[in-house]
Parts: C-alpha cells; structure tokens; sequence
C-alpha cells in the first residue's frame, strides 16, 4: 500500500484519498488524556497509511498550529483542563472547520447533541471498533478534499 492510500482497497467502500494536494498523506490529530488511547489511535492510523500527531490536551492542540492544517481531529469529551467540547468552540472561534470526532466513555445525551450542533461528523462511545473509527475518518477526509 502506498503512503497515500487512507486505506488499503479493501478496507473501505470508495477511493482510497491523498492528502489535501501536498502529496503527503492526510494529517489526523488526536487529543486524549489518556496515552493508551492516544497510542492506540495512532498505530491504526499509521497502520493504514495516515499521517498521525497526537496530543494529551486540548490546549496542546491549540498551540501547535494545527488547527488549520490538519485533515481530521478526533478527540476525547472528557479530559482534564480543556473539555472536548471547549476545544471544537475554540476551533470555531479561531475560524477553523476542522473535520472532528469525538471520542467517549461516557455517552452523554447532551453532549452528544452540544457536538453535532458545533458540527461534529461522528460521536464513537468508547471502546469502539476499529472499522467504526476508520469508517468516520474516511468520512472526514472525503469533506476535505
């Protein structure tokens, strides 16, 4: 498989995509305060030839810069510090429209709805599967491109 496959052929139902017209594969950036998650979020994306940076806060995220450039962000509800929800405001408030999903332990009604209303494209409850997660990426990379 190529770098820039987003995935290998099999795996998905349309085209596999390039990056945003660099040639690099697409960006997706996680924030979670959980390392595992964060780990294991990017050894599926990296194993499916995608680009992966990941972040323990949202305010990490916010100072890299990424938020204009990335191809995907999924992140965490509930983390310590900056809440999930208080970044996607804070994205918007920067004149980002960054493809997001979110990420959950917890499956709050409300949050679920305050997400889709802030333009989330997905809301996985923890744990998902897999192709559930890459199945949602595809989705946001197919609106970047």
């Amino acid at each position: 498989m190529s770098r820039l496959n987003a995935y290998p052929a099999e795996m998905t139902n349309t085209q596999p995509r390039q990056g945003n017209g660099t040639g690099l594969p697409p960006l997706i950036c996680v924030v979670d305060d959980d390392e595992s998650v964060r780990d294991a979020i990017s050894t599926l994306l990296r194993s499916v030839g995608l680009d992966c940076r990941t972040f323990e806060s949202g305010q990490d995220f916010m100072r890299s810069g990424l938020g204009t450039s990335a191809d995907c962000l999924i992140v965490d509800l509930r983390m310590k510090g900056m809440s999930g929800l208080e970044l996607q405001t804070s994205l918007a408030h920067a004149g980002s429209i960054l493809p997001t999903i979110f990420i959950s332990a917890h499956g709050d009604e409300d949050a679920k709805a305050r997400a889709a209303a802030g333009g989330a494209l997905g809301f996985l409850s923890k744990p998902f599967e897999e192709r559930e997660l890459l199945d949602h990426v595809n989705s946001a990379l197919a609106r970047r491109i």
